[in-house]
């Protein structure tokens, strides 16, 4: 817990000294996460992003993230991988039919949907770079098309509040059911 809180610090002083350092590669990744006062977040999509691109050659790896196991679509949905989210929710629907199967989803989503985030991430970036002349354009723009969707955190609470309810409406319903034929 130390040795990670000192990566926390030491990633909280190069962001701090960002503007000196002139370390461009940290400040768009920063900015693509869009979390300025969590800078661990920052920290760690930039740890991850890092297993994703050896010596500029781009491969997948997997890299755990919890939010993604347990999230899946709406982690995408969150991080603005749209694509990958299309994607994901037409092989959980597939996956429906067969036994086990949406488990391995849950599990490879919770392993590499982070690659297609950082995916999302180089498409913006080179775009970005291609458009805009100075680094501090580049920056400022990546934070405004980067970042992340706070509207899925609303939407995803909403219908798994509802799917909770559908679900407990049903089970009584059933229960009631059952309790008038005996």
């Amino acid at each position: 817990m130390e040795e990670n809180n000192s990566e926390v610090e030491a990633f909280k002083n190069r962001s701090s000294e960002r503007e000196t350092s002139g370390n461009y590669e940290a400040q768009m990744v920063e900015a693509f996460v869009g979390k300025p006062d969590a800078p661990e977040k920052g920290l760690w999509y930039a740890n991850t992003f890092s297993k994703y691109s050896i010596n500029g050659v781009d491969k997948m790896a997997w890299n755990w993230s919890w939010w993604a196991f347990f999230g899946g679509l709406w982690f995408l949905l969150y991080r603005k991988a749209y694509a990958a989210a299309g994607g994901l929710f037409l092989i959980s629907l597939a996956s429906a039919f067969i036994p086990f199967a949406g488990l391995i989803v849950w599990v490879l989503s919770g392993g590499y949907s982070t690659y297609f985030v950082y995916k999302g991430y180089k498409a913006k970036k080179l775009e970005i770079e291609a458009a805009q002349e100075s680094d501090s354009q580049r920056i400022n723009t990546m934070q405004m098309v980067g970042g992340y969707n706070q509207w899925v955190v609303i939407v995803a609470v909403i219908l798994n509040v509802l799917t909770f309810i559908g679900l407990i409406t049903l089970g009584a319903g059933f229960v009631a059911s059952a309790g008038g034929n005996y």
